[in-house]
């Protein structure tokens, strides 16, 4: 009898301590989503400045042939419905590390196309400047967008940290949690994931 009651008393630890543990991955999982939440809401905002005050396309020139520069508002409008499309894709998994891999890249193609386009030489052929109420507005968003994404890698990090500890690990593996990947941090080079 002795025997049974401190079996069923480990039995009770472990099972308290499973569900301990598997509430917190849960938690930890729910605020990466939640911040990744946040980032997308200052990521959108990017986007729809593009749409917004910037000149569309105009679709009746003609497109360039081989070697021949492109309108540098052309540029910015596809780098920015090529960032949405990446955005929305994540948002359906924030921690899935190839989809956070495609954001953050279209996330540096849009910066650079912001950047060739604030260049003081790159309107001679191009049209006007832009407004510098339009630049500060981005350098703004831009602020916002740097501290949401340092608070999605951060709970990244501590989700990652959580799944990688032992004896937690064998509930993630059991319960199929994986590794989240933030923006611009590079996967483990152990390859878990």
């Amino acid at each position: 009898m002795p025997s049974s009651i401190v079996l069923w008393s480990v039995a009770a630890v472990l099972l308290f301590w499973a569900v301990g543990a598997y509430n917190r991955l849960m938690r930890l999982r729910s605020e990466a989503n939640t911040a990744f939440s946040a980032l997308e809401t200052e990521l959108s905002k990017q986007v729809a400045l593009v749409r917004e005050c910037l000149p569309p396309p105009d679709p009746t020139q003609p497109a360039p042939l081989d070697g021949e520069p492109t309108s540098f508002w052309a540029g910015l409008h596809g780098a920015a419905a090529q960032f949405a499309a990446s955005l929305a894709a994540a948002r359906a998994r924030p921690l899935e590390p190839e989809g956070i891999a495609a954001l953050g890249a279209a996330q540096d193609v849009l910066a650079m196309a912001w950047e060739r386009a604030e260049r003081d030489d790159a309107h001679d052929l191009a049209g006007p400047r832009l407004p510098e109420t339009l630049t500060a507005r981005r350098a703004q968003m831009v602020i916002q967008v740097h501290a949401a994404t340092d608070q999605f890698n951060q709970a990244v990090v501590r989700y990652n940290e959580a799944i990688a500890q032992f004896p937690a690990v064998v509930l993630a593996w059991l319960f199929g949690f994986k590794r989240g990947r933030g923006i611009g941090l590079v996967p483990a080079a152990n390859g878990n994931r």
